[in-house]
């Protein structure tokens, strides 16, 4: 899923390429990605696009008229700018934004289709979309503290939760705790202040730091291949693969249709973590340490 790094690139793009242009047309191809019926998504062709923003990880372009598009691109969502005259006709085109410059093509990889589009009328209608999470990048270490104690839960669940903080997933919440040597399933309420500022700091230096990197990655491009996994991550996707901080071998838990890594020599003391399937099948040959494998 486009995490915050993704999507603020994504806002700078669409700030360059359609911000101030008239939305000529809209074709939708996959009538389930369009989750309203009044106004009709009609109602937007022939309207000026005049800002676009997020609201957690969704996007939102502002209209005249006072109408409002909120995209939730999910887990394999994705924009792609096309040229003139290009309609949706693959399978994995959901719907199509015609400008006079070219054509915002709204993708979807995969059997499950999860994406979706609103649209509104009034800004208020806006708020449904809000789950309340709290904005990283202007909320103090207290904010942030008295967040992460709201309820005693591992960190991992405790940074990707919508309702707690804004922006982060899976993998950059892998990459979080990696930077800030922190475990996991470490307890929240557990935490003492040193870890809960280290980890305040790993937060911004991580996310500024993906941020510059995709910047400088796309330039003044259209970004074309938002993924989750990069070759540059420390941990994230890098099962197996050597620690570039300590060369112990990353780790996974896998989770219902979520995996997540971690460094066992970075973050748990040399410990490896159980998960709910392949330890329970192992038992005792389940590795404790690193020293094990």
């Amino acid at each position: 899923m486009p995490e915050l790094p993704d999507i603020t690139i994504y806002l700078e793009a669409l700030d360059r390429f359609v911000v101030g242009q008239t939305l000529q047309n809209v074709t939708v191809r996959s009538p389930f990605v369009l989750r309203t019926f009044d106004p009709e998504i009609t109602a937007c062709n022939n309207r000026k696009v005049k800002s676009v923003s997020r609201i957690g990880k969704r996007i939102v372009w502002e209209l005249d008229d006072d109408l409002w598009i909120v995209f939730h691109l999910m887990i394999t969502g994705r924009f792609h700018w096309k040229n003139v005259g290009t309609k949706p006709t693959r399978k994995v085109d959901l719907a199509g934004f015609v400008f006079d410059d070219g054509t915002l093509m709204l993708t979807e990889v995969g059997s499950k289709k999860r994406a979706s589009i609103h649209v509104h009328r009034g800004r208020d209608q806006l708020a449904e979309h809000d789950r309340g999470g709290l904005d990283l990048f202007e909320c103090s270490l207290q904010d942030f503290h008295e967040r992460l104690q709201r309820r005693n839960r591992t960190l991992k669940k405790a940074l990707i939760d919508p309702q707690l903080f804004d922006g982060i997933g899976n993998a950059y919440s892998d990459e979080i705790l990696h930077d800030a040597k922190l475990s996991p399933v470490q307890w929240t309420t557990r935490l003492n202040d040193e870890q809960v500022g280290r980890l305040f700091e790993s937060v911004h230096r991580v996310l500024t730091d993906w941020i510059d990197r995709l910047r400088a990655e796309n330039g003044e491009r259209f970004p074309e291949k938002v993924t989750a996994f990069h070759k540059q991550m420390a941990v994230h996707g890098k099962y197996g693969e050597p620690c570039p901080v300590c060369d112990a071998p990353v780790q996974r838990i896998v989770s219902a249709d979520r995996e997540f890594n971690y460094c066992p020599g970075c973050q748990t003391k040399g410990r490896i973590l159980k998960d709910r399937s392949l330890s329970r099948l192992l038992k005792d040959d389940w590795p404790d340490s690193v020293d094990d494998l």
